[in-house]
């Protein structure tokens, strides 16, 4: 299926007599039969990716029925069942219908494993696919990004922009909002096993928190998701639908960009590819790269900006020299560590029997509840890998179900995974084009576990999940450690373990960061440094990592971004 919206008649081939359907065809696909090259209409912008920042944006600014918006997608539509049911992820990840399907370079620090690289190709981009969990982060990460130099950028600055989209389930208060478009709920679903972990996480200090968004996130609980009545809330869902209607706005969905149209040291439009037919249209103000942190670089280089050197490597010609673009990534390595209990219910039992696998099926038919309403995790921590530390340092993601790896089956008997995760690696990458063809995935190179504090707190982290374990609240459940498992002591093998277990949790940022340093893409408004009629709006801009997950940042971005461009800055 394709889109035009705003359109209020169904102007689809099989709708119309066969005499029709030609022309239909052209029409549906937004384009004139007359002209294979140039899209039919004028825009003042084109947005370039319709994840999460994309569709923020294209709601806000076709909002002025003056702008004519022009939104692509590379991938399809998000009427999915999968994208709908919470548990789907497990099913959107790895399914070409939606997910780029990338993988990661062979990692040295994790004894050369290549990872599985998930990123969002439909509608809602990667908050089709993702754990759900809403997370601001911390007051520290965006302070620390003024401190840096990009003004407008502290917490007190961003957190009327996490406000404005916000439908929190508890109302109206100092620090949430209700009545927005990204909606926050409470999970549907109850463990006994992980309110014990939580009881056991106290006696070590680790106390209770009743909000981890209000700027200090230390503590536990239970994470909000992006769920309204036990569905999942995406970006598609929230900010763009709402807009379908408008006249001003046009989303393609299979349309492949490319590369950008640069007129000396302005970019006045777009190339890209839908149904096999080379096309390109035309921004009279500015074209708005939200294609994620690993396209958007990858787009920006296709178009010959970036490092000079890279660029002829490849055959292309630079038209702006940037080096920054494709470096400076960023991501959470999240350690799983995995015990085995007694004496209490969890998800592998239950997925393990016919009347379990029925009875889960009924509960979500019946109540939209129970585990297939479930985001990937349901408890979390927030604490310290060093009394020293300011602020907390590790993330804990706490679940009911445990595997040898992502994506093989739960184990046999009940065990939980106990997974621990350091906020802000010191550990950098890069993210950089292989091949001139547009459709071949780029080089992505976290270089994890590089850097030796990183490798320190791996190591604090896992001794520190280990002792949480042995809390009195847990005797109950008798864990027993089968990951990294008993006989792995000294911090020598330790370290060689989290190389063999630990993965990502899909935070990519930082491959065209904001500042105004050499290695800086973007300015404060997030204009591309150098070139007119281009800015770069999604979580790609972070100049250093949140202290937590990356979705409701990257919703705060494009809301900000989109003031900005509302404001002529």
């Amino acid at each position: 299926m394709r889109f035009i919206y705003g359109r209020d008649c169904d102007l689809s081939p099989g709708a119309l007599p066969i005499s029709s359907r030609e022309a239909a065809q052209a029409y549906w696909e937004g384009i004139t039969m007359h002209d294979e090259t140039q899209l039919e209409g004028r825009y003042d912008y084109i947005i370039v990716g319709a994840g999460t920042a994309g569709c923020v944006l294209a709601n806000r600014l076709s909002a002025d029925p003056a702008n004519n918006v022009l939104l692509l997608e590379a991938g399809g539509d998000d009427n999915y069942h999968w994208v709908k049911v919470p548990v789907g992820y497990l099913y959107c990840i790895g399914n070409p219908r939606t997910d780029w399907m990338m993988k990661t370079a062979p990692e040295p620090g994790l004894n050369g494993r290549s990872l599985t690289y998930p990123r969002g190709k439909v509608l809602g981009g990667c908050s089709s696919i993702n754990g759900m969990i809403y997370m601001r982060g911390q007051a520290a990460d965006y302070d620390h990004w003024r401190q840096l130099g990009n003004i407008g950028w502290s917490w007190d600055d961003v957190l009327p922009y996490f406000l404005k989209s916000e439908d929190h389930h508890a109302g109206d208060n100092d620090m949430h909002r209700a009545g927005g478009e990204w909606k926050v709920s409470k999970q549907r679903l109850r463990w006994d096993i992980l309110e014990a972990v939580q009881d056991g996480a106290r006696e070590f200090g680790i106390e209770p928190r009743a909000d981890f968004n209000d700027g200090d996130n230390e503590g536990s609980g239970f994470f909000e998701v992006n769920q309204k009545d036990g569905v999942r809330w995406n970006t598609a869902r929230g900010f763009l639908r709402p807009a379908m209607q408008r006249p001003n706005l046009r989303v393609m969905t299979h349309a492949h960009t490319n590369g950008l149209i640069l007129e000396g040291k302005r970019v006045t439009g777009v190339r890209f590819t839908h149904k096999g037919r080379a096309l390109r249209a035309v921004a009279e103000a500015e074209v708005l790269l939200a294609a994620g942190a690993i396209n958007s670089p990858k787009i920006l280089e296709l178009s010959g900006i970036g490092q000079s050197e890279l660029l002829s490597g490849m055959g292309i010609t630079t038209l702006h020299e940037l080096p920054g673009v494709g470096e400076s990534l960023q991501d959470h390595l999240q350690i799983r560590t995995v015990y085995k209990v007694q004496n209490t219910k969890t998800l592998n039992t239950m997925t393990h029997s016919l009347w379990g696998k029925g009875r889960m099926g009924l509960e979500y038919l019946l109540r939209r509840s129970g585990p297939l309403a479930m985001a990937p995790s349901q408890f979390g921590m927030f604490t310290k890998s060093d009394p020293a530390l300011e602020t907390p340092d590790l993330e804990y993601h706490v679940q009911p179900l445990s595997t040898d790896k992502l994506g093989d089956p739960l184990h046999p008997f009940p065990a939980i995974t106990v997974s621990v995760c350091n906020l802000r690696p010191e550990s950098i990458g890069s993210c950089h084009l292989t091949s001139r063809d547009s459709a071949v995935q780029p080089d992505i190179r976290l270089n994890y576990l590089s850097a030796e504090s990183d490798k320190r707190i791996a190591v604090a982290a896992m001794k520190q999940a280990r002792h949480i374990m042995t809390a009195k609240a847990l005797h109950p459940y008798q864990p027993e450690e089968i990951l990294p498992g008993p006989a792995v002591q000294s911090d020598e093998d330790l370290l060689d373990k989290a190389r063999d277990i630990a993965t990502t949790i899909f935070h990519p940022v930082g491959t065209c960061k904001m500042g105004s340093d050499p290695m800086a893409v973007v300015d404060s408004d997030l204009r591309v440094h150098g070139l007119g009629g281009l800015r770069v709006v999604d979580a790609s801009i972070m100049p250093k990592i949140v202290s937590g997950n990356t979705a409701s940042p990257t919703v705060m971005i494009a809301e900000k971004a989109a003031d900005a461009i509302l404001a002529g800055r």
